[in-house]
């Protein structure tokens, strides 16, 4: 392979996290091949062969396999692509080049390949250089492209911010590929939170409380969680921050439960019981009460705010079962959500704004459902496996985690948000629960 020039179509040099990114040309603005809007949507067929090493060296073999193999796991995720199988590819990667006029358009196609990602990389003193590129193969168009210099084990990292500037060149919008997921895991005995990545990879116990600890719950910037312990005997908030460590106890008398961040604005929303009745109040970062929201006799939990933080949806007992209601902050004008079914909890807003996931019980079963704001035309999204409660958002309103029974112990699974490609998340010892998915990291 020839040393990598990265001069030929360059547009900028840009840095983040030690990485330096060369962007080529590609197509100017945000081509829509996905319509995330279609809960039909056909799933593009998308051809990753291993990346072109310079040498043949081991370690570079092993590059140009392990992140090909990365990048279409992580594209697959999304439940926008289907990966074909190298084994029917007409080209070899070793051999072929990876920019417009080298390429044979016509060998991906006549393979069913509507999508290329070429790859193209150099190992030197340490150091890695790889060039990645989107191409359209009918039309035998750049759709994307960029070089990358860093360390070795930026590889990642590198995969990561491609496939987010695939997700972004094909849907107008950001992927989720830097975002987390928190949980809650009994396998060392007790019920911890812990977090892993958006597609269950690296999961790491974030609390040592050797109690029950639940109800994770991201700040908008990712850098605060807050969730509900009983550590001292009782539910009470504990609110941690995961880069300096700063913690803050909401320890009132009664309940303490149910924590939920308020966009744009380093406030939260709980649920306390500290005058006897269960109602929700609006919370400063340390804890502090900044009001009460809610002003009704009976149950009033599990606040999951609007994407503008203006409103809020929560349970509530007033019509005498659990259902789902939305709140204005401002005016307090109430107004119930979903009729169907005579158990609605766990609400969660979606980032759009126009739909909110929920847990219903009905015939026995839990099971996952979205309804508009309006309250019009709920959809059940799971059916037929078990129990399924908990649903979250993932930051870019494309897919749910959720808890489901179906294999008997409690797991987190994903499903995209028109119920399809359900699928496990990760698996840990015990059970795990209560997914959060965190907003997608500006950072990383």
């Amino acid at each position: 392979m020839r040393r990598l020039n990265p001069s030929r179509g360059m547009a900028r040099l840009l840095f983040f996290m030690g990485v330096a990114v060369m962007v080529f040309r590609g197509v100017a603005g945000a081509v829509e091949y996905i319509d995330i809007n279609n809960p039909f949507i056909r799933k593009i067929p998308i051809a990753v062969p291993f990346f072109q090493a310079k040498t043949g060296t081991e370690v570079q073999a092993e590059i140009a396999e392990k992140g090909a193999v990365r990048l279409a796991e992580t594209l697959e995720f999304t439940g926008f692509f289907k990966i074909l199988d190298r084994a029917g590819f007409l080209e070899d990667p070793q051999r072929m080049g990876i920019e417009t006029p080298q390429i044979r358009f016509d060998s991906w196609t006549t393979v069913g390949a509507e999508l290329l990602v070429t790859g193209g990389f150099e190992v030197l003193d340490g150091a890695l250089a790889i060039e990645l590129r989107l191409y359209d193969t009918f039309k035998g168009r750049l759709l994307v492209g960029k070089r990358y210099q860093g360390a070795r084990t930026d590889l990642k990292k590198i995969i990561r911010r491609f496939c987010d500037d695939i997700i972004y060149t094909l849907t107008g919008q950001h992927g989720i590929f830097t975002s987390r997921i928190a949980f809650v895991s009994n396998g060392t005995g007790n019920k911890e939170i812990y977090t892993c990545d958006f597609d269950g990879s690296d999961p790491k116990q974030l609390t040592r409380t050797k109690a029950i600890t639940i109800s994770p719950a991201w700040s908008l910037d990712g850098d605060w969680i807050a969730y509900t312990s009983y550590l001292k005997g009782k539910p009470d908030l504990f609110i941690k921050n995961l880069k300096d460590g700063r913690s803050h106890q909401v320890t009132h008398e009664g309940l303490n439960i149910t924590p939920a961040w308020r966009p744009f604005r380093q406030e939260l929303a709980a649920t306390l019981s500290f005058t006897g009745d269960q109602e929700i109040y609006l919370l400063t970062e340390t804890g502090k009460t900044v009001k009460r929201l809610t002003h009704n006799q009976g149950i009033d939990v599990s606040p999951s705010w609007s994407p503008d933080g203006k409103k809020f949806a929560f349970v509530s007992k007033r019509a005498g079962t659990p259902q789902i209601y939305i709140q204005d902050v401002e005016s307090n004008v109430v107004q119930r959500v979903t009729y169907y079914g005579r158990h609605n909890t766990q609400p969660a807003w979606s980032p759009a704004g126009d739909r909110i996931a929920y847990t219903s019980l009905e015939g026995g079963e839990t099971n996952i459902f979205i309804v508009g704001i309006d309250g019009k035309e709920p959809v059940q999204l799971t059916r037929n496996a078990g129990d399924n409660e908990s649903p979250a958002w993932s930051p870019d309103g494309n897919l749910i985690a959720f808890c489901s029974y179906r294999e008997g112990p409690a797991r987190i699974y994903v499903m995209t948000a028109f119920g399809t490609d359900q699928r496990r998340l990760l698996t840990l010892s015990g059970e795990q629960t209560d997914p959060a998915w965190s907003p997608r990291s500006q950072r990383d």
